[in-house]
């Protein structure tokens, strides 16, 4: 039984049950628990949002396409090097089915050594999907925006293109 140390798994021959899947009921509560992640530079968390999906994707601002779930976890694990990112929510849009969800909002992001809000917004789409696990996050895409973001009233008025 000595092989048995061996093993991830067990320590101080203890077996250490995994922590359970959180079930998501709605995509919302996916954002939620993301930015919550994010928060607190919560990698295990931040991945565990994810769809267990080779086809997976992220784009931070101002970098490429991240296809997957190691190159998604490496880029978040440089991120958090840094400490937690604290990201505001702004101008939700929701589209939504039974199946799928995409958010695309306004993130304005603050970290720990800059003591305002940054000037710059960033743009940020997130796609849900609805798992056999409850809801997924199968792409977060995020671009900066130029210059200051719109009044949440202004937001909804005007021409469309």
């Amino acid at each position: 039984m000595a092989w048995l140390a061996t093993l991830p798994c067990i320590k101080k021959d203890k077996l250490l049950m995994p922590n359970p899947i959180r079930i998501f009921a709605t995509a919302d509560d996916v954002e939620h628990a993301f930015y919550d992640a994010i928060a607190r530079a919560d990698l295990e968390s931040l991945m565990a949002l994810w769809a267990d999906d080779d086809e997976i994707s992220c784009v931070h601002p101002g970098a490429p396409r991240l296809q997957g779930h190691a190159a998604i976890r490496e880029s978040w694990g440089m991120i958090f090097e840094r400490g937690p990112v604290h990201i505001r929510p702004r101008h939700l849009h929701v589209n939504q089915n039974m199946s799928s969800a995409v958010h695309s909002l306004i993130e304005e992001v603050k970290t720990p050594d800059d003591p305002e809000w940054q000037q710059a917004h960033i743009v940020a789409t997130n796609v849900y999907l609805k798992t056999p696990q409850g809801w997924r996050i199968v792409v977060h895409h995020a671009s900066i925006a130029p210059g200051a973001p719109a009044d949440e009233q202004a937001s909804g008025s005007g021409v469309l293109h």
